[in-house]
């Protein structure tokens, strides 16, 4: 495993590596696994995201499996039991973000918007595959800047186009692994099937 090309940021952590191998940059179409992932790069603002990776365990187990309909109906004592709950970003801001967001998820649904279609309508359902090179991938695009500004639109938090962008390079909404990367090959022809 240790002689894969890989691309430079996960380095030589298990976790990461995992992470990386497995997960990042394959399409998700699942609302519930999309939303998890838009409130974990929120809970990721200002940190690193191998923090988050190392609690994200826990984000779940606090956040009941980020299921929206049961992170919606949290109250006063819910979010006391989360700022004293050390395995997770004890942030208020966050906290009350991530309960927001599923309420006006639950809102937009009721309306007749799934989240991931709310979420893929911005590239007509279709992942994009790249060709960047170390060094070449963007922090933010123009599509991130316009889902930012969209999510945003709707109260959505903790989502502006830097986040924004690396929500949709982590579930393969475009495919950012490197040219060299040996995941680059195989993430898309993933994507060619869909």
């Amino acid at each position: 495993m240790t002689d894969l090309i890989r691309c430079h940021w996960p380095k030589d952590d298990a976790l990461y590596c995992a992470y990386h191998d497995e997960e990042w940059g394959v399409p998700e179409f699942d609302s519930r696994a999309l939303w998890e992932k838009l409130v974990l790069d929120g809970f990721q603002a200002g940190l690193s995201w191998i923090t988050i990776l190392r609690k994200r365990d826990s984000l779940r187990a606090a956040f009941a499996g980020f299921d929206p309909d049961k992170v919606a109906r949290f109250n006063d004592a819910d979010i006391e039991r989360l700022m004293n709950d050390a395995g997770i970003i004890r942030s208020r801001a966050k906290i009350l973000a991530a309960i927001d967001s599923a309420r006006i998820t639950l809102d937009l649904r009721e309306k007749g918007t799934d989240f991931k279609d709310l979420i893929w309508a911005i590239q007509d359902h279709q992942p994009q595959i790249n060709h960047f090179g170390h060094g070449q991938i963007p922090a933010e695009t123009e599509t991130s800047r316009e889902l930012a500004k969209f999510l945003k639109s709707h109260g959505y938090k903790f989502c502006g186009p830097v986040i924004v962008y690396a929500f949709m390079q982590a579930v393969g909404m475009v495919n950012d692994h490197t040219v060299t990367c040996f995941r680059h090959a195989e993430v898309s022809e993933m994507m060619k099937s869909l």
